[in-house]
């Protein structure tokens, strides 16, 4: 049976450029490609815009910077959204949490619908997947951490917008890792990308 192609957004969601995290994203990219699936690939470290969203309310959201909108198109375009980060104290980094705050907003990525609780969902119909870099265990984080960053990330950012979780992938730990170690994560970051589709 033949594979259909696949539109996948690849972010590499570090705000450092060289970063394994960095690596790991682009291993899944490049294997994706290989593998037959179109592909677009975004760097949170070259991307140029204020994290502050710097309102009360979304009525007078600031405009859009370039490297925003583009981001925007091509979150539009996907159908799968793939996000690489660190985890940096229990969550995203501050500059990425900044570009959700200002790119996911009611009317293009949700809608807030009289009379039901929660908005509508109008990036539905794709789905996403997270691959995260850590010095804490991958163990330690679910069973005496809870995972919050996990939960708020794919309930309450990703699947809110309708961008489905599909996989969470924990790449641990980084610090005190070997060379053979580095090797076996970017050789599972390589299969998840040749299996994307």
């Amino acid at each position: 049976m033949e594979t259909q192609m696949k539109r996948i957004l690849v972010l590499d969601g570090h705000p450092a450029d060289g970063s394994f995290c960095g690596a790991l994203a682009q291993n899944f990219a490049d294997n994706a490609a290989q593998a037959g699936q179109e592909v677009r690939m975004r760097h949170l470290s070259a991307m140029h815009f204020d994290p502050d969203f710097g309102q009360s309310g979304f009525k007078d959201a600031k405009p859009l910077e370039p490297d925003l909108e583009a981001l925007w198109q091509d979150i539009l375009w996907c159908e799968h959204f793939v996000l690489a980060h660190p985890l940096w104290w229990g969550g995203l980094p501050a500059k990425l949490k900044g570009l959700f705050d200002r790119v996911l907003l009611p009317g293009t990525a949700f809608q807030y619908v009289e009379g039901k609780p929660l908005p509508e969902k109008l990036l539905k119909g794709r789905t996403s997947r997270v691959l995260v870099t850590s010095d804490t265990p991958g163990w330690f984080y679910r069973w005496i951490y809870g995972a919050g960053s996990r939960k708020q990330l794919e309930k309450q950012i990703l699947n809110f917008c309708g961008l489905k979780p599909v996989g969470y992938h924990m790449f641990s730990p980084i610090r005190g890792s070997t060379d053979k170690d580095r090797a076996a994560m970017m050789n599972r970051a390589g299969t998840l990308g040749r299996k994307a589709a």
